[in-house]
């Protein structure tokens, strides 16, 4: 059975925080199970994705989906 862990993430003044801590880096292992419980109605108006930059696609970075299911 993989490794399963669950991240709470919420949206205050345009920013993501992750078990409410502001944009941070998550350190993820190939084989493991990670969601985002995004049912915090602060997530309504934003679409939380992946990217290859820290900036998201503001800064040409692309969206990442390889192994991502948004279900």
């Amino acid at each position: 059975m993989a490794f399963v862990r669950t991240f709470t993430v919420t949206v205050s003044g345009g920013k993501y925080f992750i078990d409410s801590v502001q944009q941070p880096t998550i350190n993820i292992a190939e084989g493991g199970l990670y969601k985002f419980d995004l049912s915090d109605s602060s997530n309504e108006d934003y679409n939380f994705r992946f990217s290859t930059t820290s900036d998201g696609t503001n800064s040409g970075g692309s969206i990442y989906t390889t192994g991502v299911d948004t279900s």
